[in-house]
């Protein structure tokens, strides 16, 4: 008897927001749940209808969403953001499971590593690409804290 290879086996996606007020960096995982990888970087404002569109075509577990606090634990200005975005992603999506992440330093990590790439210092410095890469690490971080 063949017994099944696991890594032939998809499951749901989960995906990652580094949500902010301009822009949002987006992650996805691939369909084991392995990699972490960029989806894409869109305007805040159009998120809700990206999702919508991300959703029908796509298998998607859980939407991990960064949330802002300082190093003491307390609020950030964009904390009140966040919260805002939480009670309307979940009445849009009400089926859908969404859970905040600690997001603390990872846009300042997700510099260092784009850094550390070598690409053009025009390049490093591109926001759409620190968000994308933010979330590709609060992505794998929780890949791998979930073992």
């Amino acid at each position: 008897m063949v017994k099944p290879n696991p890594l032939l086996c998809t499951m749901p996606r989960v995906l990652a927001l580094d949500y902010g007020k301009k822009r949002t960096g987006i992650a996805v995982t691939d369909p084991v749940q392995i990699i972490a990888t960029a989806l894409d970087t869109v305007d805040t404002n159009e998120l809700i209808g990206y999702l919508k569109k991300y959703f029908a075509r796509e298998e998607v577990e859980m939407v991990l969403l960064g949330y802002p606090l300082n190093l003491d634990d307390t609020a950030t200005d964009a904390t009140p953001l966040v919260d805002k975005f939480i009670k309307k992603f979940t009445h849009v999506f009400p089926a859908m499971p969404v859970q905040k992440i600690d997001e603390r330093m990872t846009s300042k990590f997700a510099s260092r590593e784009i850094a550390a790439m070598g690409l053009k210092k025009k390049d490093r410095e591109k926001k759409e690409l620190i968000d994308a890469v933010a979330a590709v690490m609060m992505l794998q971080d929780w890949l791998e804290a979930r073992g």
